[in-house]
C-alpha cells in the first residue's frame, strides 16, 4: 500500500495533539528552537517510512492505525531532535564545519549512487521530499557535526582488547554460525493456464501433456542422463540457463514440507515430479550442509565490530544523558514535554 504524502500530511495536522499546539516554537534548547513545522516534517517522514515498509503496510490500513503509529513515533522523534541539536551545538563550539568542497563531493556521490545526475531528476527528487538544495545542505551540515562529535566523544576513545572480544564470542556463539544450507537443481514444466468465465483455470489436456513431459524428463535422468543437461533442454524455469542450479539457499528459507523431503534424501537423489501452483517440479539434491559454528579466529574482525558497536552505543547513551542534564531545555508544550520525559526515562534497548 502506498499512501500519498498529502494524505499523511493532512493526518498529522488533523491529530488532536497537533491541533492543540498553538505555539510555533515547541521547545528551546540552550536558546535554539525546535518548531512545530520541524516536528511535523519529521512525523510525516516517519509515517511514510512505516506506510511504505512491506512489513508494516498491511497493518497500516486505517486512519486509527496511522494515528496510533504517529503517537508511537513522536516520543523518539522528540528525543532525537533534541539530541541532534545538542550535538550540533557542541560541534559548532568545537569549531567543526563542513567545507563547500566536502559538501560538493558528498553531493556528487549521492547523486551518482541514486542515479540523479540529471538536474531535472535531481530537482524533482528534492521537490518530492519537500526540500530545496539549501535545506539539503543544512541537513548534511547537521549530520557532519553530529558524526564528528560522536567520533570525538566516543569513537576515538574506545579500544577493544583481544580478551574482551573472546569473552563476547563465548557468550554469543549463536551469532557466529554459518547457517544450514541446501543446493538443488530443478526441472520445471509449466502448466499453461486458461480463462474460463473470467476466472483463471487449467485445461485438463494441457496438464496431462505437462505431466507426460515431466515424467519423460525424470525417466531420462533415471536412465543416467546428466540432470543439468536435461534441465537446460526441458525446463521452463529461468534456472535452466545454469543447468537448473538453485542455491546454495539457507535451509531456513525452504518450506517445511520441502525441508522434510530433502532431509530424507541423499546428495544425488532426485524427486518424482511434484505438482505445485504453476506446474510440475523435479528436484535433485546437490548438497546439504548443517549449521556450522565458526571458530573465533575466522570471525575475529566481526566479533570486534560487534563489541565496538555495543560499547559505542552504551557510551553514547551515557554521553547524551550527561549533556541533556547540562542543557537548558524550555518546553512550550507540556504534552510534548511529558512524552519526552517518559521516553528518556525508559531503559534503552
Amino acid at each position: 500500500m502506498r499512501i500519498e504524502l498529502a494524505f499523511v500530511t493532512a493526518l498529522v495536522l488533523a491529530l488532536p495533539m497537533q491541533a492543540e499546539i498553538l505555539e510555533q516554537v515547541l521547545v528551546k534548547v540552550n536558546g535554539e528552537i525546535i518548531t512545530k513545522t520541524e516536528l511535523e516534517a519529521k512525523q510525516i517522514a516517519a509515517l511514510r517510512d512505516r506506510i511504505n515498509s512491506p512489513i508494516n503496510a498491511e497493518a497500516m490500513q486505517s486512519d486509527e492505525a496511522l494515528k496510533k503509529a504517529l503517537l508511537d513515533v513522536t516520543p523518539d522523534l522528540l528525543v532525537n531532535a533534541i539530541d541532534e541539536l545538542l550535538l550540533t551545538q557542541l560541534g559548532r563550539e568545537k569549531g567543526y564545519k563542513l567545507s563547500e568542497e566536502q559538501f560538493q563531493a558528498w553531493l556528487e556521490n549521492m547523486r551518482k549512487t541514486n542515479n540523479l545526475q540529471d538536474d531535472q531528476r535531481f530537482q524533482a527528487a528534492l521537490k518530492q521530499e519537500g526540500m530545496t538544495l539549501a535545506d539539503l545542505r543544512k541537513q548534511v551540515d547537521r549530520a557532519f557535526l553530529v558524526d564528528r562529535v560522536r567520533q570525538d566523544e566516543v569513537g576515538q576513545k574506545l579500544t577493544i582488547t583481544e580478551e574482551e572480544a573472546r569473552q563476547y564470542y563465548l557468550a554469543h556463539k549463536n551469532e557466529f554460525v554459518e547457517p544450514a544450507s541446501v543446493t538443488l537443481r530443478e526441472i520445471f514444466v509449466e502448466v499453461p493456464t486458461t480463462t474460463v468465465g473470467g476466472e483463471p483455470g487449467v485445461n485438463v489436456g494441457a496438464e496431462d501433456e505437462a505431466k507426460k513431459k515431466a515424467d519423460a524428463a525424470r525417466a531420462r535422468v533415471a536412465a543416467g542422463e546428466d540432470f543439468g543437461k536435461v534441465a537446460a533442454e526441458v525446463s521452463d524455469s529461468a534456472s535452466k540457463a545454469n543447468g537448473g542450479l538453485i542455491g546454495p539457499l539457507p535451509l531456513a528459507d525452504v518450506s517445511d514440507a520441502l525441508r522434510k523431503t530433502l532431509e530424507s534424501m541423499k546428495p544425488g537423489e532426485v524427486t518424482q515430479p511434484t505438482r505445485n501452483a504453476r506446474g510440475f517440479q523435479i528436484l535433485k539434491l546437490e548438497a546439504m550442509t548443517a549449521a556450522d559454528p565458526q571458530p573465533f579466529e575466522a570471525v575475529r574482525d566481526l566479533v570486534a565490530d560487534k563489541v565496538y558497536e555495543a560499547r559505542a552505543q552504551s557510551e553514547m547513551r551515557k554521553f547524551l544523558a550527561r549533556i541533556r542534564s547540562q542543557a537548558i531545555i524550555e518546553w512550550k508544550n507540556q504534552d510534548l514535554k511529558k512524552l519526552y520525559e517518559q521516553r528518556i526515562a525508559q531503559p534503552s534497548t
